[in-house]
């Protein structure tokens, strides 16, 4: 004697390719707030220092590579 399976109702049945069923599951949170932390006016932008140093290291790689080349044609 074998035992039967009862067919279910297959509007009560999810199926596994169709994902979940509305109302299933409760709605998600929003993931962002409202608030990012306190406010911060913005600011100018790069201070003088640092702009100088960078001017400065790049002409110096310039030079460098440009002595190098004279050099490798003499």
């Amino acid at each position: 004697m074998s035992a039967s399976v009862p067919d279910r109702d297959p509007r009560n049945t999810s199926r596994p390719d169709a994902g979940v069923p509305p109302g299933e599951t409760p709605p998600c949170e929003s993931s962002t707030g409202s608030g990012a932390g306190p406010y911060r006016p913005l600011t100018r932008g790069w201070g003088k220092g640092p702009l100088v140093v960078i001017c400065l290291v790049a002409l110096a790689c310039a030079l460098f590579f440009l002595a190098y080349a004279v050099m490798l044609n003499l």
